[in-house]
């Protein structure tokens, strides 16, 4: 080992032009890492997870246990580097977490779960799903909708159907999950003895608005040189159209959904609700990022998107109103990390300085301490690890310039 180390000596006082030059790829490496390596408040250290949630309307939990949970865990069981699966019964809803060995590749483990969960026998009309890869320092953005002259229904709405599309558009975020207000239905409230006077049922009802709530294609119809498509349009848009579903035909007279009932917009039963200050039920929204992303770049290119929004894609005085952005937390966390490595280096160097008594020497031994960060960041880059204040603020100024004071003091010596 000293003849390694001598070696290395006797070659950089050789060639001091290959020291120089390394140094600067070091420090231009170093440079490129530390920007474009994400940075966080606190770091991720939870294992490979892969979530699947299950809704099963109306069902009681050991009913959800029995025909969706139990199957799954069944065939998750052969996984591959699987350590553990919990699993979660609620009324109508199963959560099951798979978690894996440190170090097995996220995207790896998503695909083998997704596919083994295709093999699956499950009830008809249930479908499984596999959340997206958000670790639990994801939340990284929290809004609100306000509006004076929208309901929390009608502003719910917007929410699933124009602001979540949205965001989920923007590169690094992972989901958008949203909280409060309610889900906007139609409802037919049908009248007994009209069903009863054409002979009709519940059921019957309720398969004649299932088969009229499609479009059909047809084939082409050739007139001369031109070809016309032929296709049935038969989508509802609005509560008149359902008015004038074909239920059945009774000796010959059409009767419609608007002969034995009345159409109206309702919605579905409140499972949960949300105030925030003076207002009692509202929209919330809260944008979930990806794992491993760097929130230094989403949050830019999220904030640019409420703004599109607010400007130019919402309707009326509705609004997006943020009150929580991680942004904050970041540079209050670059803030801190950076002064605690000014002070660090400063006070080293001033100790150098009183001691060794040379301001070359110091220099010269105080520039380990900027090349090591550098270096760090190399590394950091290349195993995929971010910048958090445990990571960099845990540095031991001490123990880097260590060697370089034991050097110098050896040739004052």
């Amino acid at each position: 080992m000293n003849k390694i180390i001598k070696g290395l000596i006797g070659f950089s006082l050789r060639h001091p032009y290959v020291v120089f030059f390394v140094t600067a790829l070091v420090v231009v490496a170093g440079a490129f890492s530390f920007y474009y390596t994400p940075v966080e408040a606190y770091p991720d250290v939870t294992n490979t997870e892969v979530v699947i949630i299950t809704q099963w309307p109306g069902r009681s939990a050991e009913e959800v246990e029995r025909f969706i949970s139990v199957p799954i865990e069944t065939e998750m069981n052969s996984i591959s580097h699987k350590t553990v699966i919990r699993s979660i019964n609620l009324f109508g809803l199963s959560f099951i977490k798979i978690v894996f060995e440190d170090g097995t590749d996220n995207f790896n483990a998503r695909m083998e779960a997704a596919q083994k969960l295709a093999n699956v026998n499950l009830p008809d009309g249930v479908d499984p799903e596999v959340q997206p890869p958000t670790g639990p320092t994801g939340e990284i953005y929290r809004f609100t909708l306000t509006s004076k002259t929208k309901s929390a229904t009608e502003l719910k709405t917007l929410e699933d159907w124009v602001i979540e599309k949205n965001l989920k558009a923007v590169p690094g975020v992972g989901d958008v999950v949203s909280f409060g207000g309610k889900v906007r239905t139609y409802e037919v409230a049908v009248t007994p003895p009209l069903l009863t006077k054409y002979g009709l049922t519940a059921l019957d009802v309720y398969q004649a608005l299932q088969r009229a709530n499609v479009n059909v294609g047809g084939d082409i119809v050739r007139e001369g040189q031109q070809a016309f498509v032929v296709r049935g349009i038969g989508i509802v848009k609005n509560v008149a159209d359902i008015e004038k579903i074909l239920i059945k035909n009774v000796n010959g007279v059409p009767v419609l959904v608007s002969n034995i009932g009345t159409v109206r917009k309702g919605s579905l039963p409140q499972l949960g609700i949300v105030g925030r200050d003076n207002h009692d039920d509202v929209v919330e929204g809260i944008v979930l990022m990806r794992k491993g992303e760097n929130p230094g770049a989403v949050l830019p290119l999220l904030e640019a998107k409420v703004d599109y929004l607010n400007t130019t894609v919402l309707p009326g005085d509705v609004r997006i109103k943020v009150f929580y952005d991680r942004s904050e937390l970041n540079q209050h966390t670059l803030h801190t990390v950076g002064e605690n490595v000014l002070m660090g280096i400063t006070l080293v160097t001033i100790i150098l300085l009183l001691f060794l008594a040379d301001w070359r020497t110091t220099v010269t031994v105080a520039m380990v301490i900027p090349l090591a960060l550098l270096f760090a960041f190399i590394l950091m880059r290349w195993k995929g690890m971010t910048a958090n204040l445990l990571s960099i603020g845990a540095i031991d100024f001490g123990i880097i310039i260590d060697g370089a004071v034991v050097m110098v003091e050896g040739l004052f010596v």
